[in-house]
């Protein structure tokens, strides 16, 4: 189940993900994640989940089906 937490941002921008969150995507040494910038939310990720998050939510043949009902042959490519 998502547990939503506020972050405490510093004048220079750094923040501590919590310790929880560290141990269980294997940061406890430290690592990179992956930030997507929605526009009006940020969303962390571990480092290569986006990957498997686009996977998710849209599959490799739901993708060529969507490109293949496209009226834009510009846009219509794989």
């Amino acid at each position: 189940m998502p547990v939503t937490t506020e972050f405490l941002v510093s004048k220079s921008g750094q923040m501590s993900v919590p310790a929880g969150v560290r141990r269980r995507w294997g940061l406890t040494d430290g690592g990179r994640v992956t930030v997507v910038d929605l526009g009006d939310a940020v969303v962390l990720l571990p480092a290569g989940a986006r990957q498997k998050l686009l996977a998710d939510a849209l599959s490799s043949d739901e993708h060529l089906a969507f490109v293949r009902s496209l009226d834009d042959p510009d846009l219509a490519t794989t």
